[in-house]
């Protein structure tokens, strides 16, 4: 466990402290009673950290999230959301789990290798994305879910998050991003009818801002693994 601690920087540290901190707090004094979501939100927040590092323990840890955050979205009527993570997202994150371990940088179990995507499948991920997000809207509607336009639009960034994760690209960590700035406001609107959710806001505020160290920890890390492997190249 100390060598597992040692591994993340102070930066690292302080980031999940001040997140571990601002979502327990928000549960303390908004719900009390649904233990679940603090639970959920604090395997969130610690798989985002792990993924920042290219862990693919992270890949593990959002699965379990995927689970627990499925079970609250029913809860509100959020059918969207329950459908992507269960869906989706989870067993995404199992594959992308895979294929992290499949591609190690360096022999290092700990480091996925990034990968570097060509604008041509860019182009392909966004062409399903479009496809999904048509799919994705009659379901919803069919199911009459909460808040449609914004439960769609977390369909969309969803589905991009995911497929660059499991591709391994740096870029992976600003569809989550985008997809948190979604969620808050699903929440939000959410939190106006039981401020009980005002604690998935809080939640989704503190993934924005660890998804947003996650992509440039991941050009550092990018960075690097190109001049190692530019020099083995050279050798």
């Amino acid at each position: 466990m100390k060598d597992f601690i040692k591994n993340f920087t102070l930066t690292e540290k302080i980031l999940w402290l001040m997140s571990a901190i601002c979502i327990t707090a928000a549960f303390m004094i908004f719900d009390r009673g649904n233990f679940l979501t603090l639970i959920a939100s604090l395997f969130g927040v610690t798989a985002i950290l792990l993924n920042a590092k290219g862990n693919p323990l992270g890949q593990m840890l959002m699965t379990f999230f995927s689970v627990m955050y499925g079970v609250i979205s029913y809860k509100f009527a959020y059918y969207g959301e329950m459908i992507t993570y269960l869906g989706m997202t989870g067993p995404m994150a199992v594959l992308a789990l895979v294929s992290w371990l499949r591609h190690p940088f360096e022999n290092n179990k700990s480091e996925v290798e990034v990968n570097h995507i060509k604008k041509g499948e860019l182009g392909f991920m966004w062409f399903l994305a479009a496809a999904v997000t048509v799919l994705f809207y009659f379901i919803l509607r069919h199911f009459n879910t909460a808040n449609l336009v914004f439960s769609t639009a977390s369909v969309t960034t969803s589905f991009v998050a995911v497929y660059l994760t499991f591709r391994r690209s740096e870029l992976f960590s600003l569809g989550y991003a985008a997809n948190d700035v979604i969620l808050i406001i699903l929440w939000s609107l959410a939190s106006l009818q039981s401020r009980e959710y005002i604690c998935m806001v809080i939640c989704f505020i503190a993934f924005l801002a660890n998804d947003t160290y996650a992509y440039f920890s991941w050009l550092n890390i990018k960075k690097r693994q190109m001049k190692i492997t530019a020099s083995v190249t050279e050798k």
